[in-house]
């Protein structure tokens, strides 16, 4: 869980302190539908609630449905279905309901994720964080596709995290097979959802779709959950009493901002592709164009999904 400073282009006037509502605030999302993955807790929670007090229909899909329901209860424009992005059987269920429902999807914030967890493996064997925070949500893309380009302006927001230059995809050992590092696997998920945002951009914007990552910057929210107290002390995130240490942390609603601003904001029409931060687009912006079609390319495979072209 990192954070950078980035300046960039883009609006000056939300900056760090700003909340989802507050960027969302005087704009209508009637008539819009966004499915928000994680969105029943901390960052997509905060998310959700916004771009639902803007008129928006907004899925939430959840590993945890009875959580999901205690989270969102009394808010309005909501629908809560079964998803886990760790079994590609459940992301091709939840998908086929979605499309027996509804024609269209305005919005996908690929929101949920776990980090630095015990070792762990999903699937075929893949580590979890791979599998979770970038294959399913790469496969739920895949699978919604036909709604997406079909609302004629949809876009994707990735949540990453704070880009670090040392990130990098283990090609030679992707899931971890040689030993386990539960913060090199975070990043390689991380530095994938970067890649994968701006893949997905290239192939989608000749049909309307258009892709985004985003740094929320640094929330504590459940996402902490596999880490000790004394972790994070030790990394200075916290003191022996619990206590955040000071100015360090946003709250989760400060920290949803940037995805909505991604979901939402005129000022990226005509843009993609894009590694934003601050309500803001990041110079730059990490990732390479190979890495990310080769990312693509391993992906396809990986889950026998290769449907937006």
């Amino acid at each position: 869980m990192t954070s950078d400073t980035t300046s960039g282009t883009g609006s000056s006037a939300f900056g760090t302190g700003r909340t989802a509502g507050e960027v969302l605030d005087g704009g209508d999302l009637t008539g819009r539908t966004a499915v928000v993955t994680g969105g029943y807790s901390g960052l997509g929670l905060a998310a959700t609630r916004a771009l639902a007090d803007a008129g928006a229909r907004v899925i939430v899909p959840a590993r945890r449905p009875e959580s999901a329901h205690q989270a969102l209860a009394g808010t309005q424009g909501v629908e809560i279905d079964r998803l886990d992005l760790a079994d590609l059987d459940s992301v091709r269920a939840f998908a086929e309901r979605f499309l027996r429902r509804q024609a269209t999807l305005d919005i996908l914030i690929a929101g949920a994720g776990i980090m630095a967890c015990p070792e762990t493996r999903v699937g075929p064997g893949w580590e979890a964080q791979f599998a979770t925070n970038h294959l399913g949500h790469y496969a739920l893309t895949q699978l919604l596709w036909p709604a997406l380009t079909a609302a004629g302006a949809a876009r994707v927001v990735s949540v990453s995290s704070g880009y670090s230059a040392d990130w990098r995809i283990r090609w030679d050992d992707l899931q971890f097979t040689r030993g386990y590092d539960k913060w090199a696997a975070y990043a390689q998920s991380k530095l994938a959802n970067i890649l994968f945002a701006r893949h997905l951009d290239r192939l989608g914007a000749p049909y309307g779709v258009r892709a985004f990552s985003v740094n929320p910057g640094w929330i504590l929210t459940p996402l902490q959950r596999h880490l000790t107290i004394d972790e994070m002390v030790a990394a200075g995130w916290i003191d022996a009493a619990g206590n955040a240490a000071p100015g360090l942390f946003r709250t989760p609603e400060q920290g949803a901002a940037t995805l909505v601003w991604a979901a939402t904001s005129r000022e990226l029409d005509g843009r993609g592709g894009d590694y934003c931060a601050d309500c803001r687009i990041a110079d730059g912006g990490p990732g390479d164009d190979g890495e990310a079609a080769r990312l693509w390319a391993l992906s396809a495979d990986m889950t026998g999904l290769d449907l937006v072209r």
